[in-house]
């Protein structure tokens, strides 16, 4: 071999590691998910945005690994572990609380960033909002604090409803309190509830007709993350039972439910990929405070309303900060 073909050929082997060594470092971001690819492609986009805002581009310096549950929470611990074994640079823990809690409980080490509904402080994932410490930090999406206040814009649209029921999934880990500030926000307003539980894709249509037998006419579907995967069909099980229905996220209205309030789970989203950047440029979840959104939204679809034969208030027409027609 010539000379000049030896050294051309030495600087090809010596090239080749260095790509490989600089495609390595790429960080890698696990997505763990309760929720369902499909019907989340919109916060998808949200937490992408988040993360371009600090400077990361997906397929261009950052990779992203998707593990979703699709609303089976036993699946969870699992895909943690799996993503943890992987030596993700960052876990992004989305979907409440079942996808955050496995998380946390897969690794101590890696950096979480996770989205809750609830108190991340009263389950264990942080020591306090403003000083998280350990190795998580997010987004407390308040979800769940709500359910009074839905109930009560619900009994504003239907006053004459006298018995109104409550969906409820009882794997969810606030199941028991939902249930509780239901049956309190129902006593003050004078209202009869009647509760029925659905953990499964099989059980949404006994427990929907179970209600309708014990007379319901109006409907609040609580939050968590299994209804968000099933709202389609939720929507059209309650359009055929003719129930007019509360739901928590502005996802619920725009395929055909009655109406929603709840925070803005895109902005919410949008933070948690800002978060997730964050740590990859060094901050630590230790010193970044839970972050609680406050946009809240209203939204009516008065096409809906009128497929009920219901008139909305103006009042609360006034007060929605979306109208669906």
């Amino acid at each position: 071999m010539r000379r000049r073909d030896f050294i051309l050929a030495s600087g090809a082997t010596v090239a080749w590691p260095l790509v490989a060594r600089a495609a390595a470092a790429v960080p890698v971001i696990g997505y763990l998910s309760a929720r369902s690819p499909d019907e989340s492609k919109h916060l998808v986009a949200a937490f992408r945005a988040g993360l371009q805002t600090v400077g990361y581009v997906e397929g261009q310096n950052v990779e992203l690994r998707y593990r979703w549950a699709e609303g089976q929470y036993d699946r969870l611990p699992a895909l943690a572990a799996g993503l943890v074994q992987e030596k993700v640079a960052v876990l992004v823990a989305t979907g409440g609380e079942p996808s955050a809690l496995a998380a946390k409980a897969a690794t101590s080490t890696i950096p979480i960033v996770f989205t809750v509904g609830g108190d991340p402080v009263k389950v264990g994932l942080v020591a306090s909002l403003n000083r998280p410490g350990g190795n998580a930090t997010g987004v407390s999406l308040l979800t769940t604090a709500p359910e009074a206040k839905r109930l009560g814009l619900l009994h504003q649209v239907v006053p004459n409803a006298a018995v109104i029921g409550a969906l409820i999934n009882p794997n969810y880990l606030g199941a028991e309190e939902q249930s509780q500030e239901v049956r309190e926000a129902a006593r003050a307003l004078d209202l009869h509830i009647e509760i029925a539980r659905a953990g499964s894709e099989q059980d949404l249509e006994p427990a929907l007709a179970a209600l309708v037998q014990r007379h319901v006419t109006a409907l609040l579907v609580t939050a968590d993350p299994f209804f968000d995967t099933r709202r389609k069909q939720i929507v059209a099980l309650v359009a055929q039972l003719n129930l007019p229905t509360m739901y928590q996220f502005r996802d619920y209205p725009v395929v055909g439910g009655l109406m929603s309030y709840g925070i803005s789970i895109v902005d919410g989203y949008h933070q948690v990929g800002v978060y997730a950047g964050q740590v990859l440029k060094g901050a630590k979840p230790a010193d970044l405070p839970v972050y609680q959104s406050i946009k809240f939204e209203f939204v009516i679809n008065l096409k809906t309303a009128k497929a009920l034969g219901i008139d909305i208030p103006p009042t609360l027409l006034a007060l929605a900060d979306e109208v669906i027609e």
